[in-house]
């Protein structure tokens, strides 16, 4: 039986989406069968308001901000959910990238 597969969905902006995708390939993510680097990426607007003490990489604390995103949503072994979601904290340009894990029960 393979190992079971879980997936990483996270939100990033476009022209940053390769610069984020290289290191969860590397990681081990995105490989399904005989493919890899595997990835579905849709594109749509993210908003957040940055508040407190936050430092963003875009827009201005106490301001809202909409930024065009793609929503990335790829495969990895369950066993390397850690490495995983280290590298996409290392890689991504948020200070707090939105993202999370889904644990598929499928496979």
């Amino acid at each position: 039986m393979a190992e079971p597969l879980d997936v990483l969905v996270f939100y990033v902006p476009v022209d940053d989406t390769q610069a984020v995708l290289g290191p969860l390939f590397e990681a081990g993510a995105g490989a399904i069968g005989e493919y890899e680097q595997c990835a579905f990426v849709s594109r749509g607007t993210g908003q957040f308001r940055p508040v407190g003490e936050a430092n963003p990489t875009i827009g201005t604390v106490g301001q809202l901000e909409f930024v065009e995103e793609n929503r990335v949503e790829l495969t990895f072994p369950r066993a390397l959910r850690e490495r995983v979601v280290a590298a996409l904290r290392r890689a991504h340009p948020y200070e707090e990238p939105a993202f999370h894990v889904v644990r598929n029960e499928a496979s």
